[in-house]
């Protein structure tokens, strides 16, 4: 497998955006939406870079089979709060066809937030499908399957400290 970002790479641009997060949410208390599993390392880093008031949330969505999306979106564990008149930063691993992220943002502004904004440590946009903005984006990488760092193919290589291309 081949690095395609490094450890020291990943945590330069988490301390970034996690600073630029502090300073476009001053003076508020956030939502950060954790999209399981593939973002929980992501995560992790980025909410010990955020100086804010802060709640801790967790959503699981499913629509990969193996190294290809499935089209469909499924939900394996919903929130167990309402986010109802919250800032909400939606964290995920990586926007690629744009499919899940736009499912998601849909049923999460159904949910009547007061803002809901989108983090993705990647975006593949050679595979996109439907556009989702993207606030706060970590790298732009070509259309290569990546594992690591909380990414995987069939559930191995989250546990690696790097992205590798497969």
């Amino acid at each position: 497998m081949k690095t395609l970002l490094s450890e020291r790479t990943i945590r330069r641009r988490v301390n970034q955006l996690g600073q630029q997060i502090t300073k476009d949410y001053k003076d508020k208390s956030i939502v950060l939406l954790c999209v399981l599993k593939g973002s929980f390392i992501f995560a992790a880093d980025l909410v010990r870079q955020i100086h804010l008031p802060m709640k801790i949330a967790f959503l699981g969505l499913q629509s990969y089979d193996g190294s290809s999306s499935s089209g469909a979106v499924r939900i394996t564990h919903d929130l167990d709060f309402s986010i109802q008149n919250a800032h909400v930063l939606v964290v995920e691993d990586i926007v690629d066809t744009g499919l899940t992220s736009r499912y998601l943002l849909d049923m999460l502004e159904a949910r009547s937030p007061k803002s809901i904004k989108l983090c993705s440590l990647l975006h593949k946009p050679s595979k996109t499908i439907k556009e989702v903005p993207i606030d706060y984006l970590g790298f732009t990488i070509g259309d290569k399957f990546v594992i690591g760092y909380g990414l995987d193919y069939r559930q191995d290589g989250r546990n690696l400290s790097e992205i590798k291309i497969l």
